[in-house]
This record gives C-alpha cells, sequence and structure tokens, in this order.
C-alpha cells in the first residue's frame, strides 16, 4: 500500500522533521552544559498483539512507546540517560543527566563518536516501511484462520498452545554533534501457530511462523496452521536413541541459528573482552573450506537491513568467510576502537547474513540432503542454552529424526547433541539448496561430518 502522511499519523504522534528537531535541541543543550561531543536517538512506535486458543480470544495488546536517549561525552569522559518524556523541560533534564553521569566517570580511550569519514551522507532507501492496517477483530480473525488450520490438519491435533498476530511499526531519527542526522520508519508484522497432537503420554508440540516487514509477504494463517501441525504429527511416536557418534544434519531453519551463534561469537564486545573462541581468528581458516558467508545490509524489504548503524556508520555488503577463512567481525566504534580496528558498521548488530557453500547445486535439495548423510539425525529442534564462547563447547537438549540409508524413520526425542563450535564448523560437509530465511540470517540445511549424541 502507498505510505500517506495520514498513514504515518495514524501510528506516528511526530513527523521525522519535528524528530529532529528534537535531536537538534537536544545536541544544542548538550555543547551548553559542557560536552565535547553528543549523540541522541528518538524513537516511538505503536503495536498490535493478538493470541488466541481454541478459538478463544486469550489476549489483545496495543501498544505505543517512545523513547529519547543521549550519550554526551566530555573529553574521554561518556555518560548517557534516556527519557520516554518528550516535553522540552524532560529533555533538557535527561541531557543534564548524562552530562552528570560522565564527570563522575573514569577517562576511556575507546569512548568517541564515530569516525567522521565512516558516516552514511545519503542514506538510501530500503522500502522498510509497510503498514497493516489491522484491527484488533481483524486480527483475531487471522489467527483463528491459523489455528483452525492446524486442527483440520489431522484428527490427532487435539489441542493448542494458540496462535498469535503482531502489527508494529516504528520511526526513529538518530543524531550527532559531528554532523550526522538520518532516520526513518520501519514495522514488522507475523503470523504464528502451535498446535499439540496427540495425548496421554504421546503428546507433541509443533510450532511455526511467518514475520516479515509488509504484510503482503506473510505467508497465508492457513499454511502457517498447516505447516505448524504438521511438524506435531510428524513426532509422535518418538523414541530414545541409544549413544552413538553419527552425522547431524540440521534443518534450514535450525542452521539458520549457526548464523546468529558465529555473529555473537564475531562480536566485538566478545573479542575484546577475549570471551570467545574466535579471538584473534581473523584471516585464519575456522569453516570448511567450501563455506561462504556474507551479510548485505542493503537488501530491499529484508529485516536485517538498514541504510547506517545506531552510529551513524554506513553499511555495506561484504564477506565474512571466504573459502573457510573468516575475513570480517561485527563492530561498533568502541569494540573495534579496543581491538585497534574500525567500526564495521554494526553497532546495532549484524545486518542480512547469508551462508552458503561452493559445491551447493540447484539440485540439492532436502532430499538430496539425506541422501548424502545416509544414516544419522536429522535435527530439528534444540532445547536450552548449552555454548560456551570462551572454549565453544557446544551441548543442546535436542528432538528430531533417525534417517537409515537417506530416508526418515522414525522421530527422536530425549536426546542431548553434542561438540564444539570449532569442529562443527570445520567439518560442515554441505549445505542445501533448500534455504529458508529466519530473522536476519538464511540458510539452507546443513550437514556436520559428526557429534555425539547423548541417549538411553
Amino acid at each position: 500500500m502507498a505510505v500517506t502522511s495520514d498513514t504515518r499519523a495514524r501510528h506516528f504522534a511526530h513527523t521525522q522533521d519535528q524528530l529532529k528537531d528534537m535531536a537538534a535541541d537536544i545536541l544544542r543543550h548538550a555543547r551548553a552544559l559542557g560536552a565535547t561531543d553528543a549523540a541522541t536517538e528518538i524513537s516511538e512506535g505503536d503495536g498490535l498483539s493478538v493470541s488466541v486458543r481454541r478459538g478463544d480470544v486469550e489476549t489483545v495488546k496495543r501498544s505505543r512507546d517512545k523513547t529519547a536517549g543521549v550519550t554526551v561525552f566530555i573529553g574521554k569522559r561518556r555518560g548517557a540517560a534516556s527519557t520516554s518524556d518528550f516535553s522540552p523541560a524532560a529533555l533538557r533534564d535527561t541531557v543534564a543527566a548524562a552530562c552528570n553521569i560522565a564527570r563522575f566517570t573514569a577517562d576511556d580511550d575507546a569512548a568517541s563518536l564515530a569516525d567522521p569519514d565512516l558516516l552514511e551522507t545519503a542514506p538510501r532507501d530500503l522500502d522498510l516501511y509497510h503498514p497493516w492496517p489491522l484491527s484488533a477483530d481483524d486480527a483475531v480473525a487471522v489467527a483463528r484462520r491459523a489455528e483452525a488450520a492446524a486442527f483440520a490438519a489431522g484428527a490427532q491435533v487435539r489441542n493448542s498452545d494458540g496462535a498469535s498476530v503482531s502489527a508494529r511499526h516504528w520511526q526513529f531519527v538518530r543524531a550527532t554533534s559531528q554532523g550526522f542526522a538520518g532516520g526513518y520508519p520501519h514495522s514488522q508484522h507475523y503470523i504464528a501457530c502451535a498446535p499439540i497432537a496427540g495425548s496421554g503420554a504421546d503428546m507433541q508440540r509443533g510450532n511455526w511462523y511467518t514475520v516479515q516487514r509488509s504484510a503482503d509477504d506473510l505467508a497465508s494463517p492457513e499454511s502457517v496452521g498447516r505447516r505448524a501441525a504438521q511438524r506435531a504429527l510428524a513426532r509422535m511416536g518418538a523414541r530414545r536413541l541409544d549413544t552413538c557418534k553419527v552425522p547431524v544434519l540440521f534443518e534450514a531453519a535450525l542452521a539458520a541459528d549457526l548464523l546468529g551463534v558465529f555473529a555473537h561469537a564475531a562480536s566485538g564486545g566478545m573479542l575484546y573482552r577475549r570471551s570467545s573462541f574466535l579471538a584473534d581468528s581473523l584471516g585464519k581458516p575456522v569453516f570448511a573450506p567450501h563455506v561462504q558467508i556474507a551479510e548485505d545490509a542493503h537488501l530491499q524489504r529484508a529485516l536485517g537491513s538498514a541504510p547506517f548503524d545506531a552510529e551513524g556508520v554506513r553499511t555495506h555488503a561484504r564477506s565474512l568467510v571466504k573459502d573457510g577463512v573468516v575475513e570480517g567481525y561485527f563492530l561498533s566504534t568502541y569494540s573495534a576502537r579496543r581491538l585497534g580496528m574500525r567500526s564495521t558498521g554494526n553497532a546495532s548488530g549484524p545486518h542480512n547474513l547469508a551462508l552458503r557453500s561452493a559445491r551447493t547445486r540447484g539440485g540439492d535439495d532436502f532430499g538430496a540432503m539425506l541422501k548424502t548423510m545416509g544414516t544419522g539425525l536429522l535435527l530439528t529442534e534444540l532445547m536450552g542454552n548449552g555454548i560456551n564462547y570462551v572454549t565453544g563447547d557446544y551441548s543442546h537438549g535436542a528432538a528430531g529424526f533417525w534417517v537409515e540409508n537417506g530416508a526418515i524413520q522414525y522421530p527422536v526425542e530425549g536426546i542431548t547433541v553434542a561438540s564444539t563450535l570449532q569442529d562443527m564448523f570445520r567439518n560442515i560437509v554441505a549445505v542445501g539448496a533448500d534455504a529458508i530465511v529466519r530473522g536476519t540470517n538464511e540458510s539452507g540445511s546443513v550437514l556436520i561430518e559428526q557429534m555425539t549424541i547423548a541417549g538411553k
């Protein structure tokens, strides 16, 4: 739909120009109070979320949020404060609070604004704002459609943890005393469903979701409900496995999470604190030689897209892993300076990441990946937080399917998968062509040569 001033007015109390004026006032006041540099971000948003369970409405939530944050530098001392009150007096008090904090902090040689030559000067439009004119009744109807489709998928689908729908809209302005000022509106909408199949001792929960910038790009509620139900039904009759060491195939939705693991381990804060097994990994082989990982912050409508980061640093497309060798980290201005490097435009986190393999062919679909594995474990669910980023140790409760001769035999549960991230990354045998986007990460299924399965 076309975005008009009336459309924006329904979701936001201020125009972009009004937010920029507030930001300019904040920066002027910071200078007047003795700040040598300052940065501010002003944001507001609204949201509607509903959930239903067994057709009954459980929650309807409307939210309106607004925040003005300011960071000031007095020499090498830094202070920060924020407020949800946009009145001129409250904004001035917030600046004063930040300055008072800065005066009582220790000098930090890494504390300063981004290098001026890294700032974005001409932000591009990445098509990130698509308002969803959804009433509470409309949202409930969508959620009911998803849940109804789940119940219709099979007689054994007898219960539900519910279905939910959310529409969220935000806008912001960031500005610094270096002269940077930029901002834009953006949106994010989703539909999710979590049916339960079976009864008694054999009950299985499935879930699926779709999330996009534009509601037009969401999967249909019916397809979300059916997919979630099929996942629950497929897990009925799950068994335990004997402890063994076998190949493990991460389905695409879980493989995308491995990108998040890599991004966290390669983030500046983890690296300069020496809290990551990837410290000093730049220029070194970490993954199998066929593995490629790229970041592209400029994909139209994508959830991880942004023309600049939280400090105004321009973003770009880049290679992070080439032929298995780490070529890039995820750095803010502060973490970069602690490492003796420069910001990579990731002060607000990683952007759109994609895992690829130089070996992947168009025919390497999910079925082909099962055949490549032969006999082993297809992993479809992980539970708990079992990663030690210092050592790389990896251990998760898990569920999935036992595979023999490239064919799924039966579902399994009550197991633990374990290895080290170093071994997992080095021993990626193949990446499938069955790519899926989950959040800001894209990957096909990923086959690991061997992991330990702890069972009965």
